[in-house]
């Protein structure tokens, strides 16, 4: 084989496509651009099932083993692993040692990859598929050209994914068949950022047994969509994904109904949707209902029917409901929904594993701006969290503790019954989705376990007794209170306790639980000790 004339120098910002390689999955989009390029005399080098359809479309196309004198071997795994294609993407093109090392081993320029890699996240993510399988999709070759040509941007323009295409027609429209330095740059940065997404997911699912935290962690996230602002109007955002999808998380919910979600209704909606399901944990045969507001409920309960977890959950805290989001852990009915479209009463986002025909028709109705998200009844698989901060990340296991009333200890004051013991399961995961310091008082309202009123985010315990008691107001009488945490003294047992609180909950492991135990049994107050912290920051 003749070897072509090298492209112009880096002197020269544009250069002109001679000869492009195509080695595609994904070819959605791969006929109108191979045309494009065969209609301005670009040559086309082309792999196993990309050449077929390029020549099937009556378009000129080489194949890979006329370029190496190899044939396509070991199943597709060994095919563009050679010096004729690397040589050709990695050569520089202003250095003369590298253009005579072409002249002299037959080596041609390539100027154009155009390379998108085996779905193996796509793979992975299909119920019962084998490890062999996964394996099969982890690619090699398309890796390596991608990053020869990306590290030789200089000279080489490197298109890795569709969406690409119509800025690559454009550019070579626009430009008589070449591209520009800074298109050729842009594409070499998306293509590291390709490459470094595909690695994470392997790693990732490589490790998955791994219940250690590693030394070096990566993750892959893709944009899901650019949201209005932030937190706040003055702050960019956008949604990401983890490689990985998850059935059952917020992220890949459906939306059924409403204008798009904002940033702070995701954050919110995630919050909601785990505490949902925390409840339905703690109270299996139970209907679970909550809203929230800030990330905090404000209203939380499990009912025998998903019409009484809802309204016991709005009736936590009306006024904080207003605007709030509201999620089930069961299918919303038309009774449900009434509910939720009552006078007085307005959300932000409505979500539930599914909802009824008449249900959703009536949700809609009321709300032209609802946001309405169906996430089906299947819990993600996911153990860890991340929180970032500037300069790094924390990692650490959720905290996926299920209440065990079996395992408390019963510290002071009268033996609790079942009905208490029960109820306390139901009212701890609440008190974990609160901010801490947390306090919250709860307890048992016709047949019922609601939230009644909660202190959170606070800087010291007393504060955050004082808020649950100003929240529940009299039905603190006989109720029960719930620590996040151990009570450093005995000052914020003594208000709850003053307020009518019958029976306190909280970790224990303070120096001055005694303290909080006699004041109990001076005041026939039941105190139970979880052995388990929960903060949430």
């Amino acid at each position: 084989m003749m070897t072509d004339a090298p492209a112009q120098a880096t002197s020269n910002p544009v250069v002109r496509i001679t000869r492009a390689l195509i080695s595609v999955s994904d070819k959605s989009g791969i006929i109108e651009l191979a045309k494009t390029l065969a209609n301005l005399g670009v040559q086309i080098i082309s792999t196993g099932g990309t050449a077929k359809a390029i020549a099937d479309a009556g378009i000129p196309v080489t194949g890979i083993e006329e370029v190496t004198g190899f044939p396509e071997m070991m199943d597709g795994r060994v095919k563009t692993l050679h010096p004729k294609i690397h040589g050709g993407l990695l050569a520089r093109r202003d250095d003369q040692s590298h253009i005579d090392s072409m002249t002299e081993h037959d080596i041609s320029p390539i100027d154009l990859v155009i390379v998108n890699l085996y779905p193996f996240e796509a793979t992975i993510a299909k119920a019962g598929v084998t490890d062999q399988e996964a394996i099969e999709q982890i690619d090699i070759g398309g890796p390596s050209m991608v990053r020869s040509a990306a590290k030789n941007h200089q000279s080489v323009a490197i298109v890795t994914h569709p969406s690409q295409y119509e800025a690559l027609i454009n550019e070579l429209r626009e430009h008589n068949g070449s591209t520009t330095l800074e298109l050729r740059t842009k594409l070499a940065a998306d293509a590291f950022t390709a490459t470094a997404h595909y690695d994470a997911a392997i790693s990732t699912w490589m490790n998955k047994d791994d219940t250690t935290l590693p030394n070096k962690l990566t993750v892959g996230l893709t944009k899901v969509d650019d949201l209005r602002y932030g937190e706040n109007p003055h702050q960019s955002a956008a949604l990401y994904q983890t490689g990985q999808s998850q059935p059952g998380t917020l992220i890949n919910a459906n939306q059924l109904h409403g204008k798009p979600l904002s940033f702070n209704n995701i954050n919110d909606a995630s919050a909601a949707l785990e505490l949902v399901r925390s409840l339905k944990l703690a109270a299996p045969s139970q209907h679970a209902a909550c809203v929230l507001k800030h990330t905090n409920p404000c209203g939380a309960a499990c009912g025998r029917t998903s019409h009484e977890a809802v309204d016991a959950a709005i009736a936590g805290d009306p006024m904080a409901a207003f605007g709030g989001i509201l999620a089930t852990s069961t299918p919303i009915d038309l009774q449900s929904a009434k509910r939720i479209t009552a006078e007085g009463t307005f959300f932000e986002v409505v979500i539930a594993p599914s909802f009824a025909p008449d249900a959703l028709e009536l949700l809609a109705g009321r709300w032209k701006n609802l946001r309405i998200l169906e996430t089906g009844d299947v819990a993600p698989d996911i153990t860890r969290e991340m929180k970032w901060i500037p300069g790094g990340m924390l990692v650490q296991d959720r905290d996926l503790v299920v209440p065990d009333p079996n395992s408390w200890v019963h510290a002071a004051g009268p033996k609790p019954s079942d009905e208490i013991l029960q109820a306390a399961a139901i009212l701890e995961p609440i008190c974990t989705a609160l901010s801490s310091n947390a306090v919250l008082i709860g307890g048992i309202e016709s047949d019922r376990v609601r939230l009644f009123g909660a202190g959170a985010g606070q800087m010291d315990r007393v504060a955050s007794c004082l808020g649950a008691i100003r929240k529940a107001g009299d039905l603190s009488k006989g109720s029960i209170a719930v620590s996040d945490a151990f009570f450093p003294f005995s000052d914020g047992p003594q208000l709850l306790i003053d307020a009518g609180v019958s029976t306190i909950v909280h970790p224990g492991g303070s120096k001055r639980d005694s303290d909080t135990f006699d004041l109990c049994n001076q005041h026939n107050i039941t105190c139970l000790t979880t052995g388990t912290r929960h903060f949430r920051h």
